[in-house]
């Protein structure tokens, strides 16, 4: 982060327990990204993306996080993805994010790190733009065949598809009748599934899948006000809550 970071922010994180000893402040501006979303909230265009004090950045790891078991790379530059993954010693999963602007300026690169992860989640455009697809499906089967075991497709408000090479999993997004900021939802739904995955200690596939649910539903909380402005006030209970909406939303009966 840079010298603009608030120390409030930190606090947020402190407060929950959160461990924040990789994180390093260094002279300069924090990473930045500015987009606008038009009717459809599900894509975003980006306007403008500064790297700044990721531009040199050189990521040193603490020695108690090379033995994370569960490990979430998420949306920077693929090369220090890389160097990151390089430092774990014995991970039982490795899972990552990316976007447009590293496709479009780092493929090389980025392909290498997806060549060495086990789930790729990634937002339904940026799927495609990937692959070089047009179709969801043919997308999602072209990425796997680089190397990760899942991918999930984030599609906003029409929810996410997981893809294996012998499944295929349906979420439903939750109906909200207003959506305040969905900047940060991904984000909150990779959160929520490494989350689940890394407390229940299980990557059989109804973990993924149950994962899955949890991260939507942590995704749902966080488009309804802006910033961290939901989550901060977020209860377990909510939560639980609204896993059990989920389930009873996609619940029917055999013929």
């Amino acid at each position: 982060m840079g010298e603009d970071f608030n120390k409030e922010d930190i606090e947020i994180f402190k407060i929950r327990n959160i461990d924040t000893e990789g994180l390093e402040k260094r002279k300069g501006k924090t990473f930045k990204w500015k987009g606008e979303y038009g009717y459809d909230l599900n894509e975003a265009h980006t306007l403008d993306t500064q790297l700044n004090v990721f531009a040199d950045f050189n990521p040193k790891l603490p020695e108690k996080y090379k033995d994370c078991e569960y490990v979430f790379l998420a949306n920077i530059d693929p090369d220090l993805q890389r160097e990151i993954l390089n430092q774990i010693r014995k991970p039982k999963l490795i899972a990552c994010d990316t976007m447009n602007f590293w496709i479009e300026r780092k493929f090389d690169s980025l392909k290498k790190m997806i060549e060495q992860v086990d789930i790729v989640i990634i937002n339904e455009a940026e799927l495609r733009e990937l692959a070089g697809e047009a179709n969801l499906v043919k997308a999602a089967q072209k990425v796997l065949s680089w190397g990760p075991k899942r991918l999930i497709a984030k599609r906003g408000e029409y929810g996410a598809l997981m893809f294996s090479d012998s499944t295929v999993f349906s979420a439903p997004a939750y109906p909200l009748e207003s959506v305040f900021d969905p900047t940060g939802a991904g984000d909150s739904f990779a959160g929520g599934f490494m989350g689940y995955i890394s407390n229940v200690n299980n990557i059989n596939e109804s973990s993924v899948r149950q994962a899955i649910i949890f991260g939507s539903a942590m995704a749902s909380f966080n488009v309804e006000d802006f910033s961290l402005n939901r989550l901060k006030n977020l209860s377990y209970r909510e939560i639980e809550e609204r896993f059990k909406e989920f389930k009873r939303l996609t619940h029917f009966d055999d013929l």
